[in-house]
């Protein structure tokens, strides 16, 4: 059981309903008998500095209470530690997707999640990727990195505040289906080999899910020293509407417009400007110019609660 907890807490999680989350495991928090504090994000990347301040403060847990969005945050600040200092994770997933939280088996209701994270009865290491852009700008992902079409439906899911969870993710698909369809030519370079071809998505998997409920890697497992990739190469809009059910189910391995494949370590070149998201967060948007980014998996990187 540890012995000094950060819980940091992400209040926007869950539509603003984070707060009446966070006080209703008040109880569970009082029980326990170790030194626990709570602290609150206020801008986007607070939680890595939170986190990384917690490590430096000796805290032997720090525990990510909010949604996908919230636990990239703290793995980036825990990963900013040295390994021999760096905390144990635990994460209570509120928030919309609760990806990160589902490929470690952890369950949806926050107070069980809290509780069990308490406990710390299962700790396991799993694998972290990492990205580095070509200005030299590093980020680490836990679950999915995605480049093209689902950066694009992150970035306008982000402008959807009426609907919630896997809905506002659909949306968001069928908005990018009808308005950001454009392929680009990417040269990949990988440990698994070199390759060319017009893509409207790449995708690399530490974890089995993203979005809330698409299975883009069923098979991807975060303790296992590699990634898996998924490319959807050039396609029309009509089949692009008829690959969503299959992302949804995990069976779009069978088209032969999906390109599967593993890498330990991957660098990509674009025609065109790469837009990307890290765990849901956006790492670059409309605007931007990066055509040039590496990716490698660092094994067993991080300590977490599992399920």
């Amino acid at each position: 059981m540890p012995r000094k907890v950060k819980l940091i807490l992400n209040p926007m999680a869950d539509m603003g309903r984070a707060w009446k989350t966070a006080n209703d495991l008040r109880p569970i928090a009082q029980e326990f008998k170790g030194d626990l504090t709570w602290s609150g994000t206020v801008y986007p990347t607070h939680a890595i500095e939170l986190a990384r301040q917690a490590a430096e403060e000796g805290c032997d847990m720090v525990i990510a209470m909010g949604g996908d969005g919230t636990a990239h945050e703290v793995t980036n600040g825990l990963m900013q530690i040295p390994a021999e200092k760096r905390p144990v994770m635990g994460v209570v997933p509120i928030g919309s997707g609760n990806d990160f939280a589902y490929s470690i088996g952890i369950a949806q209701k926050a107070d069980h999640a809290l509780a069990h994270a308490l406990k710390a009865e299962v700790v396991k290491p799993v694998d972290i990727g990492l990205m580095t852009d070509e200005h030299g700008r590093r980020e680490y992902f836990d679950n999915t990195l995605g480049i093209g079409f689902d950066a694009v439906v992150t970035i306008r899911s982000h402008k959807l505040p009426i609907v919630k969870g896997f809905l506002m993710y659909l949306t968001a698909v069928i908005q990018t289906i009808l308005l950001n369809h454009n392929p680009a030519r990417v040269h990949v370079e990988a440990d698994s080999g070199n390759w060319d071809d017009e893509l409207l998505m790449l995708t690399l998997c530490n974890g089995p899910r993203e979005g809330g409920g698409f299975m883009l890697s069923p098979d991807s497992k975060n303790d296992d020293g590699k990634m898996e990739s998924v490319a959807v190469t050039k396609v029309s809009r009509a089949m692009m509407f008829r690959l969503v059910p299959e992302f949804m189910s995990g069976t779009h391995m069978r088209f032969k417009q999906i390109r599967m494949g593993e890498f330990k370590k991957m660098s990509i070149t674009s025609s065109l400007p790469l837009y990307i998201h890290a765990d849901g967060e956006i790492f670059t948007s409309f605007g931007s110019n990066l055509k040039k980014a590496s990716f490698e998996i660092l094994p067993q990187a991080l300590r977490v609660v599992h399920g």
